[in-house]
């Protein structure tokens, strides 16, 4: 079964930044997509960013566009969530999932990391 491993994360200042990993393993052919999804508390989870690992091509969510990049380690399966200029509303607990399609829904997504918790807080 595919397993996804996720690192990174914590507590940092707004305007500061993270990085966040999302290791796929257990494939036996390469990710189609991969993407970034997010969860505040009270809220439901909303796309922060999808990355089409045959073409690497991207996609963002408004509210991170200009702030937040991906970018991949093709041999090992890797895609890094590059998170700048953080703000106290990104504060969520952030999931990376692989998925059949690339998709803003949640429910196109087959296999989960198993979240990482983001805080933004003086």
């Amino acid at each position: 079964q595919v397993q996804l491993a996720q690192s990174g994360g914590g507590l940092v200042q707004p305007g500061g930044s993270l990085r966040l990993s999302c290791a796929v393993s257990e494939r036996t052919f390469s990710p189609y997509v991969v993407a970034w999804f997010r969860q505040a508390p009270g809220k439901v989870r909303e796309d922060v960013a999808i990355f089409r690992w045959t073409d690497g091509y991207t996609q963002y969510a408004e509210s991170v566009k200009g702030r937040f990049s991906m970018s991949r380690d093709f041999v090992n399966q890797i895609l890094y969530l590059e998170m700048n200029s953080l703000k106290p509303e990104d504060t969520a607990i952030y999931s990376c999932a692989d998925g059949r399609s690339f998709s803003r829904l949640v429910n196109r997504y087959d296999y989960w990391g198993q979240g990482t918790q983001v805080t933004v807080s003086s």
